[in-house]
């Protein structure tokens, strides 16, 4: 079945309520008792029963009913919340993400089945046949205003009632305003102690039904005067006016008004005043004439907030993108042409339009920027559930999740930190007797932390586990031929080693590692993202892996330079400097490529050997010097043009195997220019 467009919308607003919803969950498994986590999980699974109903999701609606119903005596107090609860809710998330990519899933299977029993259970009501239309509603979520008169008798207290409780629980179902009335009070020396001589208007508003309300009252209705009537069900923009809010609540007649309306003075003042109604009934109406309007407002500015923020599909962003893409290269065809012609009037228009393409880029790739926190939250389930079946304790915090990177990184990021969280919890984290007898916590802890580094963003995974044994590495890495026997390698050498694909230190296979798979593909997917991965560990205080990743993967600032008479780019984010470099004068009568800068060693590499390029070098040729991990590497270019801002185009099936080369970009003048994977030549050169 196809979804109409009011269906996607609820299924895109759906998913991300699950995803609040099992953020919810977790911290509730740790503050169990928290009123605000529990009134969050209930609002949220309120709105997913309601509204899947409404755009046809019944499956979803028949699922959610049973928690509702268990969340909401939880909320008053009448169960508690338990790790069973807490599991089962945690399920019921999963299966409700299957039913949101098929409508036509039924809510029969056996794990549906078993989660919907056992919230019955929990909540103590019994099956029922009639579907969730059928059912009453006890709330739409459409909030109402209602206008309720509690008028007790005077002996109400002798039963041992307290009005001020009940007046209590209707605060509590939305926003109130309370008057009293003590027109009835007598002199003192006649007031009876055990008498009540209040009466109360309140003006509720609430997204509970009439029924609702009455329920409040249900146990005293034969010792009071109740009334509960709908002020609006929905607010317009026109505020009533005091005479129409006596007219309603029966204080006076429409002759009444109209007399009083002839007066000059103040409305109220004049009824009072001719005894046509009471103060206290002025006062009642006045009260809720402003409480409407505070109402009518707090809706006024949550719509306006809503209206400040839209939803757009992914495609439209990438396609924005693509056309600013394509809008940087014209405005550096328009300046080469600009500055060729030397037409004054022109290159003011060209250094116009390049100032207005800049800003229209940074715009443009700030729209696609994303908080990473969203990533980083979904990873609690996984260490909850994997930790659980490791029988290991451990606890994941987060740092840093306001930290903002480009939406096509966050999603290419995803399998790459569940492999290295993976890894952390089978690998890092000890068992908790292990723990214990090493002099630490039970409970292990896995942190994940984003920062902004410059144009990059860094995340670190750090764990306080057992850390990286090098004696293990290193032996298992020598039995499968991947070091020599004698070779003397260094910490960064040997941790560099556990991404060498096929290999594994674990003793056997089980369902989360052993078979030499996910370190290998995780350097591999964080180097297409034109990434590094570098690992730090101390054995038996723990191991951080540190991430550096690019801001964008679509406009990036690169360094424009020729070799051979082509043109090709270099990332700028990591050039240090460039210098002049004079064949003559750099020979080495070893044949070692090494050169002396600001009295430090610096190795190079000659770009046109490497990529096999003919012809004449020049005499005088430009070495770019790139930092990476603390060490500088020079690149030899036969000359610099100077910064470019590179649109990143895809070379295409065809030349997918070519290493060393990331992408191209088109120049100004239609020439194409190669993008150099300097990280990958880095790597190779070691």
């Amino acid at each position: 079945m196809s979804m109409d467009s009011n269906q996607q919308v609820f299924v895109n607003e759906a998913t991300e309520l699950l995803q609040e919803l099992e953020e919810s969950l977790l911290e509730l498994e740790t503050v169990p008792d928290s009123a605000e986590l529990i009134a969050r999980v209930f609002r949220a699974m309120h709105t997913i029963k309601g509204s899947g109903s409404m755009f046809g999701f019944d499956n979803i609606a028949a699922l959610v009913h049973s928690i509702e119903t268990a969340y909401d005596m939880v909320r008053n107090n009448v169960i508690c919340v338990t790790k069973p609860m807490l599991d089962y809710s945690l399920k019921a998330c999963d299966i409700i993400r299957e039913m949101l990519s098929d409508p036509e899933m039924k809510a029969d299977s056996p794990t549906a089945i078993e989660i919907s029993d056992f919230f019955m259970r929990a909540a103590n009501i019994q099956k029922q046949t009639e579907t969730p239309q059928q059912q009453e509603k006890i709330a739409d979520g459409v909030l109402r205003t209602y206008r309720i008169t509690f008028k007790p008798y005077h002996n109400i207290m002798m039963n041992g009632t307290n009005p001020a409780l009940l007046l209590k629980e209707l605060a509590e179902m939305g926003a109130a305003t309370v008057v009293v009335h003590t027109e009835d009070v007598p002199d003192l020396n006649e007031i009876q102690p055990e008498g009540c001589y209040l009466s109360w208007d309140v003006i509720l508003t609430t997204d509970k039904s009439e029924n609702d309300i009455r329920d409040v009252f249900i146990f005293v209705e034969d010792d009071a005067d109740i009334t509960v009537q709908a002020v609006a069900e929905t607010f317009d923009d026109r505020e009533k006016k005091l005479g129409e809010i006596l007219l309603e609540r029966g204080c006076l007649s429409q002759e009444q008004l109209g007399e009083v309306l002839n007066e000059k003075k103040r409305l109220g003042e004049i009824m009072v005043e001719k005894g046509i109604v009471s103060e206290g009934a002025v006062e009642a109406a006045l009260m809720e004439q402003a409480h409407v309007k505070t109402v009518n407002e707090k809706k006024t500015l949550a719509s306006d907030a809503a209206a400040s923020s839209i939803r757009v599909p992914s495609e439209r962003l990438d396609s924005l993108v693509d056309l600013v893409g394509e809008l940087v290269t014209v405005q550096a065809r328009l300046s080469q042409v600009a500055s060729q012609k030397n037409d004054q009037d022109m290159l003011k228009v060209a250094e116009e339009v390049e100032r207005l393409v800049w800003e229209l880029r940074d715009n443009t790739m700030s729209i696609r920027m994303l908080e990473i926190g969203s990533t980083f939250n979904r990873f609690k389930r996984l260490v909850r559930d994997l930790s659980a079946e490791l029988g290991k304790e451990i606890e994941l915090v987060t740092f840093g999740g306001e930290t903002e990177i480009d939406k096509t990184v966050i999603e290419k990021l995803g399998d790459p930190l569940v492999h290295l969280i993976r890894n952390s919890i089978d690998h890092g984290i000890e068992k908790p007797e292990e723990r214990i007898a090493a002099g630490k916590p039970a409970k292990g802890h896995i942190s994940l932390q984003a920062s902004h580094s410059g144009d990059s963003v860094l995340i670190e995974i750090t764990d306080d586990g057992r850390g990286i044994n090098r004696k293990a590495v290193l032996e298992k890495a020598r039995a499968k031929g991947l070091v020599a026997e004698n070779a003397e390698l260094s910490d960064r050498e040997i941790y560099d080693l556990i991404f060498a694909s096929g290999f594994s230190t674990a003793a056997s296979v089980s369902s989360v590692s052993g078979r030499g798979v996910g370190m290998d593909v995780v350097r591999r997917n964080i180097e297409a993202l034109r990434g590094t991965i570098e690992i730090n560990s101390a054995e038996g205080a723990g191991t951080t892996i540190v991430l550096k990743l690019p801001l964008t993967l679509a406009i990036i600032d690169g360094l424009l330079v020729t070799i051979g008479g082509q043109f090709f780019i270099l990332p700028l984010s990591i050039v240090n400097e460039c210098i002049e470099f004079n064949r003559s004068e750099n020979r080495s009568g070893s044949g070692r490529r090494i050169i002396m800068v600001r009295n430090e060693l610096v190795p190079y590499v000659p770009l046109r050997s490497f990529f096999d390029i003919k012809g004449e070098e020049p005499e005088i040729q430009q070495i770019v010097i790139i930092s990476v991990d603390g060490r500088r590497v020079g690149f030899v270019v036969d000359s610099v043009v100077g910064d470019h801002q590179t649109v990143i185009k895809s070379l295409g099936k065809a030349f997918k195997d070519i290493d060393c080369i990331s992408g191209a970009s088109v120049l100004g003048d239609g020439s194409v220019a190669l993008i150099i994977d300097i990280m990958k030549i880095y790597n190779d050169i070691g």
